[in-house]
Parts: C-alpha cells; structure tokens; sequence
C-alpha cells in the first residue's frame, strides 16, 4: 500500500509550510466549532481542507512554490513585527522609543536623563525630547 501511494504521488506537490498552516487553522477552527456549533465553520474548514488537499495533489510545482513564497514572505514579515514589539516592550522599563518627527526612525533614548536634544542617526535632524 505504501508503494502505491508513493507512486501516486510521485510528480505532485506534496506538502510544504502553507499547507501545514492551513492544516493547524483547520484544527483549531474544528476545536472552535466544538463550543460555537456553526455550519458556517463546517464549511469553511472543509473548504480550507479541499484546497489543502488541491495544492498537495497538484502537479503544476512552479504555481505552488509561489505560493508557498508568497505565505513565507508574509510570516516573516509578522515575525519581524512581533519580534519589534515584544523587544520594545521589553525596554519600556529603562528606554523611552521615539520617531524622528522628519523621516520617522525610531530612536531609543534612555530613560531619566531629563530634556535631551537627540540626534537622529539616519537624517541627523535634531529635536528635543523628555527621557
């Protein structure tokens, strides 16, 4: 039996990270289901799964890949973020973090020092800031 699946899919897509991803939303969409009780969710978990199992069996590798990149570039990008917040958030305790009012970089500028002039590093416009 495991010969004959692997000789069906030989020449397909197979899984990669977006299909997991939908995988696990479909699995906490289902637990979500358990309380909420909506046909609505049902459909649309068996319509995530019928794409998912779409892309897997697919032989056409050059639209799934971009696909695939597409889903990567945006999780990397909501990773970035996150991890930008949660590392402000960290130095809330000892750094204020403010925006350049002239190109907008952000500046981390220790806390209680007083009334400082700061000088941004990317367009070197200097304003005055309480630390």
């Amino acid at each position: 039996m495991r010969e004959k699946f692997r000789r069906f899919m030989q020449g397909r897509y197979g899984a990669d990270q977006l299909s997991r991803f939908l995988t696990a939303v479909c699995l906490i969409l289902v637990i979500l289901n358990i309380f909420i009780h909506s046909n609505i969710l049902v459909c649309l978990v068996l319509a995530i799964l019928a794409y998912c199992y779409y892309r897997m069996f697919s032989r056409d590798y050059n639209r799934r890949y971009a696909e695939n990149q597409k889903f990567l570039t945006w999780q990397n990008k909501l990773k970035y973020k996150w991890n930008t917040w949660k590392r402000d958030m960290a130095d809330r305790k000892t750094h204020h973090i403010y925006k350049c009012p002239s190109c907008g970089q952000k500046i981390r500028v220790p806390k209680g020092k007083g009334k400082i002039i700061v000088t941004c590093p990317k367009c070197r416009t200097e304003f005055q800031k309480r630390s």
